[in-house]
């Protein structure tokens, strides 16, 4: 299999042409797909083809020609499809193994769904899909930390409900596969966090720790699994903390995205684990604000495509 990362190009309105230029500038080697029209002005590329290894001058290029160019913080539905296209080569490369990880950049859902009916609520889903796999988690990483959260993208009061033994049990396991597999780590430690205040304090704040998380946890690891738990989510972000695990299941979004990006906002690593392929990406949007004014910081790019090879050459071994 080829050790090359492919580097989607995302929404071309967004920094995703912008941070794929830096990056290449640092040194980073890797593929890009999308249109050379859409890079930042003055960049140099080189076109290569599918399975040819990165160029060491020009920014290599597996070039896909989009409907429209691209104007920096203005989403043109006409290049919906593109996008959607670019993503389909990625994984159809990586399955193939002529390329050893995938590497993401963002993508604007609403725009897509405008322009081509994108019927997904995000990347994870769509790569899920197109992989044939029913269920994936998000994990968060830095050097420092790595979080998964069990619900993601719904409103807190609707957390309790959503929080079910059977999704945490299947979060939990695949969160272990993935560590396992992408990480390299042959016992990996997970730490569970419980939902309500103080783990519910016996159930004074709360019954879902007692009736649920703990006999879970308790249950998985007389299977094997280094698994613990439920703690008080106040105190397990300190640097002794997070000394003991290699890992923190969350029970909502914020529970575990604030603490990752207060410890390494600009290196945080998005990666998704159940996948028959790696892939990560950046841990940030497509930032039209500040899109084609050079002002996007690349430092998440780079982590996720060092990640990337890690990863990938921790799945090969």
């Amino acid at each position: 299999m080829s050790d090359t990362v492919l580097v989607t190009c995302g929404d071309p309105a967004g920094i995703g042409p912008e941070i794929a230029a830096k990056a290449w500038a640092t040194g980073e080697r890797f593929v890009w797909i999308g249109d050379p029209r859409h890079l930042p002005p003055g960049t140099a590329w080189c076109e290569i083809q599918e399975g040819e290894a990165p160029c060491e001058g020009p920014l290599a290029v597996l070039r896909l020609d989009f409907a429209a160019e691209a104007r920096p913080g203005r989403p043109d539905p006409a290049n919906a499809a593109g996008v959607i296209a670019a993503i389909e080569r990625a994984v159809r490369l990586v399955s193939a193994g002529m390329a050893g990880a995938i590497c993401t950049a963002p993508i604007n859902k609403k725009a897509l769904k405008d322009g081509a009916g994108f019927a997904f609520p995000g990347h994870t889903e769509f790569l899920a899909h197109l992989a044939g796999v029913g269920r994936v988690v998000m994990m968060l990483a830095c050097p420092g930390l790595r979080v998964v959260p069990a619900t993601i993208h719904i409103p807190l009061s609707e957390v309790p409900g959503a929080l079910t033994e059977a999704l945490l049990e299947e979060t939990i396991r695949i969160t272990h596969a993935g560590l396992v597999r992408d990480f390299g780590l042959p016992s990996p430690r997970i730490a569970v966090a419980g939902l309500n205040p103080h783990a519910g304090e016996g159930g004074a704040m709360g019954w879902e720790e007692e009736r649920m998380i703990r006999p879970l946890v308790a249950r998985l690891a007389a299977e094997g699994l280094e698994v613990t738990g439920p703690w008080p989510a106040d105190t397990m972000f300190h640097a002794a903390a997070r000394a003991r695990y290699d890992a923190a299941v969350c029970t909502y979004h914020d529970q575990a995205l604030i603490p990752i990006k207060t410890i390494d906002f600009a290196g945080g690593v998005n990666v998704t684990l159940g996948l028959p392929f790696v892939r990560t990406s950046p841990d940030h949007g497509t930032a039209y604000d500040i899109a084609g004014q050079g002002r996007a910081d690349p430092s998440s790019l780079i982590a996720a495509l060092r990640l990337a090879r890690e990863m990938a050459v921790a799945r090969r071994a």
